[in-house]
């Protein structure tokens, strides 16, 4: 018996299926995203976990032993928020940039946008490229 693959890795499930679940002005900022995220980090996009579009891959290990792959870069797009990936702790490394980002919340490692509206696309865009670098960084 194939042993199962873990529920973080790559899917072969088409990105447009995955867009299409972020519906009305939210459908245009989803690929406003994908434009983004692909022109930051020079990937293409691919589904993980059947729903997190991700860009470029790295694989981690922590202390404890445990250890796998995730997207350098990634996002989903729902009909009522987006949600992008970054780094640990991005909130308290980069506060200057949440400041200057508009309407959003935050937790540990996710950025939740309800719209793009009013959103400085400046500061998202340096707050992307702040998590691909230390994300890419040696040691991380």
């Amino acid at each position: 018996m194939a042993a199962k693959p873990p529920a973080m890795s790559p899917s072969d499930l088409p990105v447009a299926q995955v867009l299409d679940r972020a519906t009305g002005p939210r459908r245009a900022e989803a690929d406003e995203l994908l434009a983004l995220l692909g022109g930051i980090s020079g990937e293409t996009p691919v589904v993980w976990a059947g729903r997190i579009i991700g860009f470029g891959e790295y694989g981690y290990r922590y202390a404890s032993g445990h250890s796998g792959r995730a997207p350098v870069l990634a996002f989903v797009p729902g009909p009522t928020k987006h949600t992008i990936y970054l780094a640990n702790d991005f909130s308290r490394r980069w506060p200057e940039l949440l400041a200057k980002l508009g309407p959003h919340r935050a937790s540990k490692a996710c950025l939740y946008l309800t719209r793009l509206t009013g959103v400085d696309r400046g500061a998202l865009r340096r707050l992307l490229e702040h998590s691909l670098a230390e994300t890419m960084s040696p040691g991380h």
